[in-house]
């Protein structure tokens, strides 16, 4: 059964699915703000998916280790079935490609429970089960290496770091071939409207171009590039 959060990410994935919403253009309205370093920036890729994907961040910290522990799974068990519709699982491993922290079997409770995807600066396994279940994932690294007695959970609904952005739980990602986007939770639905209004402007100076504008009066009429 999927646990809902009260307000979710509804209005992103439906500009999401009109092509209204990416990463560039989140950006873009971001930086427009004064909110000039939001992108993570650490390549980051599509390993399932071409699609924009969005949702609010479920944030999991994992850490290396190489001692013996039978308590491996426990946190990270515990995180997963904790995620509700409309969720994004963020796991932050600060770059590591010792195992593959996320597979097919999370994957399995994740969908179950709605979530929208996951994005890791780690590494990821089992890609071609998650691509045949339609599961958006993004990903540093790749590893068949299994997590068990190499990384685990140490925390989860904290603060994380990523590519050199912040994210906080109930942030908003926004996930797609270009990178990933954070957008700050009580901007929302600010950044989201504006992204609509700007994508609804770049309609315009496409067809105004295609129909024979200049570049210089595109500009000028639309304000956007």
């Amino acid at each position: 059964m999927q646990k809902e959060r009260s307000g979710g990410p509804s209005a992103a994935i439906a500009a999401a699915e009109r092509g209204q919403l990416s990463t560039a253009l989140a950006l873009d309205v971001l930086d427009a703000r004064g909110f000039r370093h939001q992108a993570v920036q650490c390549g980051i890729v599509p390993r399932t998916t071409t699609k924009v994907t969005v949702g609010r961040a479920k944030t999991l910290l994992w850490m290396d280790f190489a001692h013996s522990d039978p308590k491996t799974y426990i946190l990270e068990l515990e995180a997963v079935d904790s995620i509700a519709a409309g969720e994004m699982i963020i796991c932050a491993t600060g770059g590591s490609q010792r195992a593959g922290v996320w597979g097919e079997l999370l994957t399995t409770a994740a969908q179950r429970c709605g979530a929208t995807g996951v994005v890791t600066d780690g590494a990821v396994r089992d890609v071609a089960l998650m691509e045949a279940m339609l599961f958006p994932v993004f990903s540093q690294h790749l590893s068949a290496y299994d997590s068990f007695n190499r990384q685990k959970v140490v925390a989860y609904d904290v603060r994380v770091e990523m590519g050199g952005v912040t994210i906080d739980p109930g942030d908003l990602i926004v996930a797609d071939r270009d990178g990933v986007a954070v957008v700050p939770a009580a901007m929302e639905e600010e950044i989201v409207a504006a992204a609509v209004d700007k994508a609804t402007r770049e309609d315009g100076f496409r067809a105004g171009v295609r129909n024979g504008m200049s570049l210089v009066d595109a500009y000028a009429r639309f304000k956007v590039l």
